[in-house]
């Protein structure tokens, strides 16, 4: 578990970390450099899933040696299924990452959502469920391995 008191606002206690692939920790179907490390920095305090249309289908071999849980969603409704994930581990205990419009409802229901612009792009709808914007992968993940950046972030 990981605790980070945002100032004049709330402390947010997560247990999981949901994270979309493509778009927000991979490109072209391959996981962006950095990434790796920092998830199996993140693995010992939370756990890890990476929920994905698994586009170009690499997924599994991408995330092979990292303690992550990989689901790969069913074709429909994939924005459902990323939130029944997310409420079933406790929302208020899950911190999501993604980019894409098939992650809004993750992170609208989050305790914490970080939305990212790539290469991709990002679904400009994401703007109205999240907290936090980087434009970066590496970035993202720091917040939470660097929490003080977050909380100077999000301080009332």
């Amino acid at each position: 578990m990981i605790e980070i008191e945002i100032p004049g606002h709330r402390t947010i206690q997560a247990e999981y970390l949901v994270l979309d692939f493509n778009g927000t920790l991979a490109l072209d179907g391959h996981l962006i450099d950095g990434v790796a490390d920092q998830l199996l920095q993140l693995s010992a305090d939370l756990e890890v899933l990476v929920l994905t249309a698994d586009t170009f289908g690499t997924v599994r071999k991408e995330l092979k040696d990292l303690p992550v849980i990989v689901k790969v969603l069913d074709p429909a409704d994939q924005d459902r299924q990323k939130a029944e994930v997310v409420n079933q581990l406790g929302a208020d205990r899950v911190i999501a990452v993604g980019n894409g419009r098939n992650d809004l409802l993750m992170l609208q229901e989050s305790a914490l959502g970080i939305g990212v612009i790539l290469a991709e792009g990002a679904y400009v709808q994401i703007m109205n469920a999240i907290q936090v914007i980087c434009t970066s992968i590496t970035d993202a993940l720091d917040l939470l391995l660097k929490p003080k950046r977050l909380a100077a972030t999000l301080r009332n």
